[in-house]
């Protein structure tokens, strides 16, 4: 069974930083690709970034460039999501997705098995 463990959400005001985790289990991680997703209140989900472990390709959304890098510890099966300069808009809960595939980019229709979220909030 295929689980994801997502955390490191919290308060932070516009300009800080947090780092999200993800710990995933049952799936071969160097195989597989993992993608952020945020869902603000009112709003529909968006993929934010993803990485494929074969090829360490990593995509971002064009509102987090510059900002949030993806990365990954395969010893740790995790994956991090660090986010700087945080900004009020980026205020969601954030979830953690895999695919047994490559999956090159953060659409949610390439991913097959989803985390809980964890909430992000960023005060103006």
């Amino acid at each position: 069974e295929v689980q994801l463990q997502a955390s490191g959400g919290g308060l932070v005001q516009a300009g800080g930083s947090l780092r999200l985790s993800c710990v995933a289990s049952g799936l071969i991680f160097d195989d597989s690709s993992i993608g952020w997703f945020r869902q603000a209140a009112g709003k529909e989900r968006e993929g934010v970034a993803s990485i494929s472990m074969r090829d360490s390709r990593t995509y971002y959304v064009d509102s987090v460039k510059g900002r949030f890098t993806i990365s990954s510890d395969s010893a740790r099966n995790t994956v991090y999501l660090q986010m700087n300069s945080l900004k009020p808009e980026d205020t969601a809960v954030y979830y953690c997705a895999a695919t047994s595939d490559s999956a090159w980019y953060p659409w949610d229709y390439l991913f097959d098995y989803w985390g809980q979220g964890t909430l992000v909030t960023v005060s103006s």
